[in-house]
């Protein structure tokens, strides 16, 4: 069974992985809707995904609002005929001691990374049973979603959420014929990991290049992952080849942590 003529609705699709997962889940034959608040990117993602032959719409949203999750489902639905799958991909990471960090930092990153995600599946379940239909709900955790990293002590806590989150929604909407999974990215060679090496810098004093050159040093592959890597393992997760897996958080990240 093909994904031909599917809709995939994907956030944060603007740049880095959640650019590459769309691009992957159109050559798997998804339609998509991208997502994201760097409304002037999403253009051009859209229009490499227009070349493929596949359609493409896009909806600038905020994933830390629910209404604006709401919405970006419903036009979804209009401008494509379909929705199938939504891939909560938006999120931000912080590079902080823990001593260090302040309320506003907190509600911040929370907002985007677990309440984004929360929303999505909450949205996408909701559009799924109103169409009376399965449907596939994928969310992005992290290796920091079953380590907890030093100095990025914040994030991983969102990311435990989000594996607690895609487990309660697994047994939740079972019986809807909607599962909910995880992916969990290690060392990405994306804008967001060369923040991150830059505020390990900042903090540690280290040359800029470094942390990430160490992250990288330890994997067991030995080479730091790429965007292609994790659309792979969401291509698998959005296919009916994956039809009988739910309530999973699966690691890709080339060896670094073993669960």
């Amino acid at each position: 069974m093909t994904a031909h003529h599917r809709v995939a609705l994907v956030t944060g699709a603007a740049q880095g992985i959640g650019r590459g997962i769309a691009l992957r889940l159109a050559k798997d034959g998804f339609d998509l809707a991208l997502v994201d608040i760097k409304e002037d990117k999403l253009e051009a993602v859209a229009k490499e995904i227009t070349t493929t032959g596949r359609k493409a719409t896009t909806f600038a949203a905020d994933v830390s609002r629910r209404d604006d999750i709401y919405a970006a489902i419903d036009y979804t639905e209009k401008e494509l005929g379909g929705f199938d799958v939504i891939v909560n991909n938006a999120g931000i990471a912080q590079v902080k001691p823990l001593a260090e960090v302040t309320p506003e930092e907190v509600d911040r990153i929370f907002k985007i990374n677990i309440d984004g995600v929360l929303w999505g599946i909450q949205a996408a379940a909701a559009k799924f049973k109103a169409r009376g239909q399965k449907g596939k709900i994928i969310n992005a955790s992290s290796i920091a979603g079953h380590d907890g990293f030093a100095m990025l002590g914040v994030y991983s806590a969102t990311k435990f959420a989000v594996r607690a989150l895609t487990q309660a929604a697994a047994k939740e909407y079972a019986s809807a014929g909607i599962t909910v999974n995880a992916y969990c990215p290690g060392i990405v060679g994306t804008d967001m990991w060369v923040e991150i090496d830059e505020r390990f810098s900042q903090i540690t004093g280290t040359p800029k290049g470094e942390t990430y050159k160490k992250f990288v040093e330890g994997i067991a592959l030995g080479r730091a992952q790429t965007p292609d890597d994790v659309a792979s393992l969401v291509s698998f997760l959005a296919s009916s080849d994956s039809d009988y897996i739910t309530g999973q958080s699966i690691v890709t990240d080339g060896g670094i942590v073993y669960r």
